[in-house]
């Protein structure tokens, strides 16, 4: 396995910013200073806690806990191995590795099975995208079909990469051994159907897809990881799915559909203030959305939306317009929609045409242009209008108990919100809409919610303190730091103060059996023995992610005005007289059981009290040339 050289580990990290990374994935905002926030990508938070500070190259959130460097955050959301992190960030900003003697760098044999699936979907797209484009009959009547029955541009197939997968059952696997990829490579793809125990080659590789439409499906970092396939005249009858209209990838090693949001990788980019996410049903709709200039659109891929989609949508905008078609099917996915969207932290609305019955996005703007969504949103509803005109449309002629039924589905829908605001704003806005005292739903809400979460969040009183106010959880930052991680702390922020300490502080002194003890320990043996140079060496001392973790968390939290030295001192004298303590207790015992014997093992156990009770009266201090 190729093992890449520290030094270039370290030069990897000196030249790419971490907020060119994290921006890929969340939006930030300048925070001050060298520091930048935005909404967390490991949890779900409507406000922002998550801050990644430029100068020191770390991120940290401070409502989950997660922290790390570029590595570790292309690890964590982009599910990758700490090699396959170094060599995609290389990739993607310019900077060449170096392995180490021995371990020849990433040949194909070697290199992840993952990139080479990664790969080897570029070579399909771009196989699709030429079949597309042929000068024979087939690419004449694709061509025609997407200006003419669906009625797209060329420069939306072009913009889109808008593919055809050939009739003919060998090409594609004949050009992708061509290109030498491997044979788990190409039987773990999705692309063909391999028996299992039979060789790799284009006769026994049968394709997945033939005669049909191909939609590349991109991640949202603008990878292709999956196909949709249209059912076309031309879908051969022989091939097993040929009567389903729309033929999916299976998911793989880069492709899990329930996280997975289709024109996601380009809308990301377009939305912010004033101009959420649009969510349509399909791949086509979120394309007539972008062709006429509605650049925010995405769809789900599959046939419904899940947790993880709109978590990983909520990364960029917390705001999304639910557009679904306005049959009855659209109508119900979209109050599906809701609950699943509260929960993610999302604000949503839903958009409505006035007296359409049967009307989808597709349709809508192929006959009106950009001009009808302005016309949609000026009908759009609430989260909560929309769920009460979906459950009871007459309210007027509905009686208490139907009122009461329709208020414990809202129930189920507004328990999705984390924030206890955001559910009061619902309650009193549905006791509005119900004509219901609103009282009456929140005590009802309290019920519901402590049933269904088996414990009284709502239905007991809130704890009080002495002066009557709702009493608060501790801080976990208001709680002192332990010794070693205190001086963990100074040390990475002051660079005097770690050779200073690696002098005066012995290494039995150190609780090595907790993380930033094990850390400081080895941290102040390297100052020791190969001195200290730089920061740039502590990334060849952290041996665990939770090393990093506590490494990063610590680096975030930069110095204010305090006398660091007065600090470190403390923390010297804390360490020293936890070392001493315990032995001059056992020393005091040992005397109280000899008696007044005047033997030589007293006189020694009073001289050794008398030297350690000395040693506490005058403790180490550090002392810094200024």
């Amino acid at each position: 396995m190729p093992v890449i050289k520290a030094s270039s580990l370290r030069d990897l990290k000196l030249r790419v910013n971490i907020h060119d990374v994290v921006a890929r994935t969340v939006a930030l905002k300048k925070a001050g200073g060298n520091r930048f926030k935005g909404l967390c990508p490991f949890h779900s938070e409507k406000t922002p806690s998550f801050h990644v500070t430029t100068d020191k190259g770390f991120y940290k959130c401070f409502g989950c806990g997660k922290a790390g460097d570029i590595l570790s955050f292309v690890m964590e959301t982009e599910g990758l191995q700490f090699t396959e992190a170094a060599e995609t960030l290389a990739k993607r900003f310019g900077v060449e590795l170096e392995y180490e003697a021995g371990s020849g760098g990433p040949t194909r044999e070697e290199r992840s099975l993952r990139q080479e699936i990664f790969d080897l979907h570029d070579v399909a797209a771009d196989f699709y995208r030429q079949a597309f484009l042929a000068n024979n009959a087939h690419g004449v009547w694709i061509r025609d079909y997407w200006t003419k029955n669906r009625k797209f541009t060329p420069e939306l197939a072009d913009e889109f990469k808008i593919g055809f997968a050939p009739v003919e059952d060998r090409a594609l696997a004949e050009a992708l051994i061509k290109r030498r990829f491997s044979d788990d490579s190409l039987r773990q793809c999705g692309l063909f159907f391999v028996r299992d125990g039979m060789p790799v080659t284009s006769a026994t590789m049968r394709p997945r897809f033939r005669g049909r439409l191909m939609i590349p499906i991109r991640d949202h970092q603008g990878r292709v990881v999956a196909f949709t396939a249209r059912q076309l005249e031309l879908t051969p009858t022989d091939d097993a799915s040929h009567e389903a209209k729309y033929v999916n990838s299976p998911e793989t090693l880069i492709f899990t559909k329930s996280n997975l949001l289709f024109n996601l990788d380009r809308a990301r980019t377009a939305v912010g203030d004033g101009h959420p996410f649009v969510m349509v049903e399909g791949q086509l709709d979120a394309m007539r959305c972008w062709s006429v200039g509605l650049k925010t659109a995405v769809a789900p891929q599959g046939t419904s939306i899940t947790d993880g989609q709109l978590l990983l949508m909520r990364r960029y905008h917390s705001q999304v317009e639910c557009f679904f078609d306005s049959d009855s099917a659209g109508q119900k996915a979209a109050l599906r929609f809701l609950p699943l969207a509260l929960k993610a932290g999302l604000e949503a609305r839903f958009l409505m045409l006035a007296g359409a019955s049967k009307l989808d996005p597709d349709l809508l703007f192929l006959e009106r242009g950009l001009a009808a969504y302005e016309e949609v949103r000026k009908n759009s509803l609430g989260a909560m209008e929309f769920a009460v005109r979906s459950l009871l449309p007459n309210v007027g002629a509905a009686g208490a108990e139907q009122k009461a039924r329709v208020a414990q589905e809202l129930f189920a829908i507004i328990a999705q919100a984390e924030s206890e605001v955001a559910r009061a704003g619902f309650v009193s806005e549905v006791a509005q809409l119900l004509r219901l005292p609103t009282a009456a739903l929140e005590r009802d809400l309290r019920a519901f919610v402590a049933r269904q979460a088996g414990q009284a969040r709502y239905a007991a009183p809130a704890a009080q303190n002495g002066n009557g106010d709702a009493a608060k959880p501790a801080s976990p930052d208001s709680a002192a730091k332990p010794t070693e991680e205190h001086l963990l702390y100074l040390c990475l922020h002051h660079e005097p103060l770690l050779l200073g300490l690696s002098q005066q502080l012995p290494h039995d002194w150190i609780d090595t059996e907790t993380l930033a003890g094990r850390l400081l320990d080895r941290i102040l043996a390297e100052a020791q023995h190969n001195g200290w140079p730089g920061r740039e060496a502590l990334d060849q001392l952290l041996e665990t992610e939770e090393e990093k973790a506590l490494a990063a968390t610590l680096l975030f939290e930069g110095p204010g005005d305090e006398d660091l030295v007065k600090f470190a001192n403390e923390g010297l004298r804390a360490l020293h007289r936890r070392f001493l303590e315990p032995r001059l207790r056992q020393i005091e015992l040992e005397i109280a059981s000899q008696g007044t014997n005047g033997d030589a093992h007293l006189f020694s156990l009073l001289k050794q009290r008398a030297d350690i009770i000395r040693q506490l009266q005058n403790p180490p201090k550090l002392i810094l040339a200024s």
